[in-house]
């Protein structure tokens, strides 16, 4: 059985390896695929593994001896499962793996827009502090948690994992889902649409996934309609954001500050608008990256290898377009 990963450096910069997988068959790992030379990269595969890589319906047609596709992520719109369904090849995704580390994460945008912790250990460093004529001093406007709102927009486990550490900062919390569930255990808690958080909240994290129907849904209306001391962290998917609208926010102080691990174009473009922009922290697509979460991801990516070689394929996301 040939396996091949297409950019497998993320996940394996070298601590983290892939024996596991490497036991069910002849794997080849590319640290890393150009999108137009993935036919090339996978040729001859059976099973093919991917993170952010896209495989394109037209790539598809030309991997005759693909049988499964595993995402090396929870999100998987960089496959077109429907292509893939048409040619009786199941797409499985990992569900879970990342909860803990990517909330963690979520917190630690939070609290660093609260109180500008790195800004506040470089400045002591450049000779700030011991200049000082008072015994402390901070550059930016510090905040407390406590008593406030956070918002919470996709109520699933890493959303309600937020909404347990929000909890236990003393906060309240309101939460949207387009699916149905069950309070958490806490309170203050209500659920909530979409406006009244953006609304409400001091804090709005978003933890959904990226769909065509709320593509770009964060924009300037919605802005618009924040507090002013509001925060907005993004620790899901960047095309969320209608990012000159955010900028734009930012710039004119509409809303305080914006914290967001993702963006619409990764990596980076030079040119995106919120590079410059006015208290938006910007970090590099890695909340998912904590090593034991890596790990989980491994250990479950070989679990659905596992499974199909064995006849009963898991975590499929496209059975509905299987063939």
């Amino acid at each position: 059985m040939k396996i091949v990963v297409l950019d497998g450096y993320t996940l394996n910069p070298g601590d983290n390896p892939w024996d596991g997988v490497a036991e069910m068959g002849e794997l080849t790992v590319h640290d890393r695929t150009d999108p137009d030379r993935v036919p090339e990269a996978a040729a001859g595969a059976e099973i093919l593994l991917t993170n952010k890589t896209p495989i394109t319906g037209e790539s598809l047609k030309r991997l005759e001896s693909l049988k499964f596709i595993s995402v090396l992520a929870t999100g998987y719109n960089i496959v077109d499962t429907a292509a893939a369904g048409s040619l009786g090849v199941p797409v499985s995704n990992i569900p879970e793996y990342g909860t803990d580390a990517v909330a963690q994460f979520t917190m630690a945008l939070a609290l660093e827009l609260c109180h500008q912790v790195g800004e506040h250990v470089r400045s002591v460093r450049e000779g700030a502090w011991s200049t000082c004529p008072d015994w402390c001093y901070w550059r930016t406007r510090q905040v407390s948690l406590h008593g406030k709102t956070m918002g919470i927009v996709g109520f699933g486990r890493i959303g309600r994992r937020v909404g347990e550490l929000a909890h236990a900062f003393g906060m309240n919390v309101l939460a949207f889902d387009t699916a149905d569930g069950d309070d958490p255990g806490y309170a203050p808690f209500e659920w909530s649409g979409v406006e009244r958080i953006f609304r409400e909240s001091h804090v709005v994290s978003l933890h959904c996934p990226q769909t065509p129907e709320n593509t770009g849904f964060v924009d300037e209306a919605l802005l618009k309609k924040m507090r002013k001391d509001a925060f907005l962290i993004n620790a899901s998917r960047g095309g969320l954001i209608r990012e000159a609208d955010l900028a734009e926010a930012l710039n004119a102080g509409v809303i305080a500050g914006a914290a967001l691990d993702v963006v619409s174009e990764e990596p980076i473009s030079t040119e995106n608008p919120l590079l410059p922009a006015r208290n938006c922290l910007l970090t590099p697509h890695m909340a998912w990256s904590a090593i034991d979460a890596r790990r989980r991801l491994m250990k479950a990516t070989e679990k659905n290898i596992r499974a199909f070689l064995a006849g009963a394929s898991v975590n499929v996301v496209n059975r509905d377009f299987l063939a």
